[in-house]
């Protein structure tokens, strides 16, 4: 680790939350781990949804080996600057649909879905009438 640490503020660690760009905060350092996403054991589902937060408790709940907190060493950028961190975290959710109040789109499917079977059945009809032998 480097003797005089860079100090980040959360907001600019928080922004390093995509699979090609992953930060970490455990234990008040900051880690690049974008290097190991595709390594990790865990995939890299579990790193992301570490980011935005202090990941001391996911990190230390699933019980690292020594071997693993050895080499996040490699991964350590500098520590962060604790008065920034929030204290819970917002749930933002992923991105939804906007609100959309014309739902013609839908309304016109629903009703092909009642007049395609049944112009199929009136064909059908049609078809056993004109070829009936009497």
């Amino acid at each position: 680790m480097a003797s005089d640490p860079k100090i980040y503020v959360f907001e600019d660690v928080s922004k390093h939350n995509q699979i090609k760009d992953c930060w970490l905060i455990i234990h008040g350092k900051v880690y690049d781990v974008t290097p190991f996403m595709e390594d990790h054991p865990g995939g890299a589902e579990v790193l992301l949804a570490a980011t935005g937060k202090d990941a001391k408790s996911d990190f230390e709940d699933v019980g690292h080996s020594e071997s693993a907190k050895e080499m996040m060493d490699t991964y350590y950028i500098g520590e962060i600057d604790v008065s920034t961190i929030q204290a819970k975290r917002n749930y933002l959710p992923p991105g939804t649909a906007a609100y959309n109040p014309d739902k013609s789109g839908k309304m016109v499917i629903k009703i092909l879905q009642f007049l395609v079977p049944l112009m199929i059945l009136g064909l059908a009809l049609t078809v056993r009438h004109y070829t009936k032998v009497d």
